[in-house]
């Protein structure tokens, strides 16, 4: 990539004058950002008219494939996307070619270049590593015919959503207005039984989708349930996603065709649907300040030097694995009538929400993410289980549906509560890659004196095999540890462990509060990052009994979406940097001149099963299998007393 280095330097100079170059498009006789602004829901096209009034400039192409190249020096599996193993063959990628390709083609708009880019890092399909242009993700596509999978009647088949009208008409009225000053019926289609999607069977078109447009997980199975509609909990509440074919990033799509039939209909109609635009984006009022609010890198944008004095708080440096779901921006509330109707018990205030069924012996902890408060995540989890432990619960099930992750050490003490202090080290070897300008970090965070307080480089985040805590003076990546990827030299550091258990607010049992032969784990394959390792390990480790519902039918799928260990932003990896005080080496990423986020998974996990193979690709299928019905899809409690019924 030295050609994109040396342009780059050539054009830094530029940049007090570079903002209203990228401004001055081709005149015309309205704004078109100026013709949507203040609306909150908009036809896709006017939106992607806005998108497209910024010129194509080759600066900023040179400036954030720059910073992209050098950010996959960190990336822990770019030399596996020359050859992905089976079954993950789908993401296989030429990374540099694809880099060099992108490089040379003749793009008409930035829009044009950031959407090729943006596709070509989300079919990598590693929720880890992304390029987010905020620019170019301020629009979320929604449908109003969200599709699920259900089995009716001993037949799997794609339906609108039972519950499309409840659950879309949150959106308020301008959503619901547009569509009756078009004279589009939409309410009429829930419920509606789906034939064909665009002309193909519709789980072909669902599969399409899912090469093309989900992305986040390796596996095909699993990325086929994010086109579907689904519960999750969002923030802390519980909540319904739309789905990737109902509800994607961006404005790429204007409607969809559908054969189907209404529900008390025999009929067979064509009907095609249009899309509306929700804007997600900060406010604006014209082109200008689109760019302005939007495009242009900010504050927040890059990184910073934290050695250097600042007036803000300090903030404990936790590492974190997790995706980002930008359907997250509109989170919808899961309709009242699927709420659970047992009342919760303690600990249900944030992340986790927990129940006893009306069994009387089932405790089922819905953990809808490993985010949140850390230190209160530990404490609902220690309310939670002596609550079902004053109700007499024999057996737990835990449901991670749509869980994206979070913070790594929280899979580290929901495993190592569960199981017991005991088992020793709850968590996975790792390693970071070994390339050059990371070895300069570490040992430039060494000469500096550097600790964890500043720096996730540093020695002391972990602790070596034994146990033993490393130094912050000790160089674990010099020498590096060789290590080969598709005939590709991919040099490591030295194997090390995580250091969570200095970081648990809440102690830690020395046995099972529960016969782990009586804990159970249901999701629908959309368990990502920690969530992903969490799983593993209770698989790996316990052979934990672990249920899948939904998919294709007949189309195998995984348990666990993508399996990293710690995911850097591309702020954190600047923040490294900067603060090892290596900026200018040659070797490191310049800063972003736009306002977007190329982050990246920048630790791996090793399996246990086989400790040369990354978790992430290892296939490990649910020893259970189920489809969603129309009594399941959308009802968490519903799912869970049917599984208890199978699983215990």
């Amino acid at each position: 990539m030295m050609a994109l280095s040396a342009r780059l330097l050539s054009s830094v100079f530029a940049v007090a004058s570079l903002f209203p170059l990228l401004i001055a498009a081709a005149p015309s006789a309205t704004d078109p950002c100026a013709d949507i602004a203040g609306k909150t829901f908009v036809p896709p096209a006017d939106a992607l008219a806005c998108l497209k009034a910024f010129p194509f400039n080759e600066t900023l192409r040179q400036n954030v494939l720059t910073n992209i190249a050098r950010v996959f020096d960190f990336f822990t599996f770019e030399d596996y996307y020359l050859n992905s193993p089976p079954p993950f063959q789908e993401s296989t990628n030429n990374i540099r070619e694809t880099i060099k390709r992108i490089n040379s083609t003749r793009y008409q708009t930035d829009y044009d270049f950031n959407k090729d880019l943006y596709d070509f890092t989300t079919q990598l399909n590693d929720g880890h590593t992304r390029w987010f242009p905020d620019c170019y993700t301020s629009f979320q596509n929604i449908l109003p015919a969200p599709v699920i999978t259900i089995e009716e009647n001993g037949v799997q088949g794609v339906y609108i959503a039972f519950d499309s009208v409840e659950f879309l008409s949150q959106l308020g009225p301008d959503y619901a207005g547009y569509f009756d000053s078009i004279g589009f019926d939409w309410k009429r289609l829930q419920g509606a039984r789906v034939l064909q999607i665009e002309g193909k069977d519709p789980y072909d078109y669902v599969d399409q989708i899912a090469r093309t447009v989900s992305g986040n997980y390796l596996d095909h199975g699993v990325r086929v349930n994010s086109v579907f509609t689904s519960y999750r909990i969002s923030g802390a509440a519980f909540s319904q996603r739309v789905g990737d074919l109902a509800g994607p990033t961006g404005v790429a799509q204007n409607s969809l065709t559908f054969k189907l039939v209404t529900v008390n209909s025999t009929k067979v109609e064509t009907v095609t649907v249009p899309f509306l635009a929700n804007y997600l984006g900060s406010p604006f009022t014209d082109k200008d300040s689109f760019w302005a609010a939007n495009c242009a890198a900010n504050d927040a944008t890059n990184g910073v030097d934290l050695k250097t004095p600042r007036t803000t708080a300090a903030i404990r440096r936790l590492a974190k694995g997790e995706i980002i779901d930008k359907s997250n921006s509109n989170a919808l509330n899961l309709p009242p009538r699927f709420i659970p109707t047992v009342p919760p018990v303690a600990g249900s205030g944030g992340v986790i929400k927990s129940f006893v069924l009306p069994d009387n012996k089932t405790g089922v902890m819905f953990v809808g993410s490993f985010g949140g408060d850390f230190d209160g995540f530990q404490s609902d989890v220690v309310s939670a289980i002596n609550s079902f432990q004053k109700a007499g619960v024999t057996q737990l099930l835990i449901d991670l549906t749509n869980n994206g992750g979070g913070f790594v050490c929280l899979g580290h003490f929901l495993h190592q509560y569960l199981a017991g202090s005991n088992i020793g080290y709850p968590g996975f070897v790792s390693t970071v890659r070994a390339n050059p300008l990371a070895q300069k970090i570490i040992a430039a965070d060494i000469a500096l004196g550097l600790d964890s307080s500043l720096t996730f480089y540093s020695g002391d985040n972990y602790a070596f095999l034994n146990g033993t805590q490393i130094s912050k003076s000790f160089n674990y990546i010099t020498p590096s540890v060789p290590f080969v990827v598709n005939g590709r030299q991919d040099p490591t550091s030295q194997r090390f462990h995580d250091t969570c258990e200095l970081f648990f607010s809440q102690k830690v049992p020395a046995t099972p509060p529960f016969d782990l032969s009586k804990v159970a784990i249901v999701n629908n394959g959309n368990c990502a990052s920690t969530c992903a390792m969490f799983s593993t390990l209770m698989n790996e480790r316990h052979g934990t009994k672990i249920a899948v519902f939904g998919g294709k039918p007949g189309e195998q799928m995984e348990f666990k979406g993508m399996a990293g260990n710690q995911v850097l932003e591309w702020a954190d990896l600047d923040t490294e940097i900067k603060t090892a005080g290596v900026k200018s080496d040659p070797l490191a990423p310049p800063d972003l001149l736009v306002s977007g986020n190329f982050r990246h998974n920048w630790r791996t996990a090793w399996s246990f099963f086989d400790e040369n193979r990354p978790i992430a690709y290892v296939s490990e299928l649910p020893r259970f299998r189920f489809p969603y019905t129309k009594d399941t899809y959308n009802n968490p409690q519903n799912l869970w007393t049917f599984a208890a019924s199978k699983l215990f």
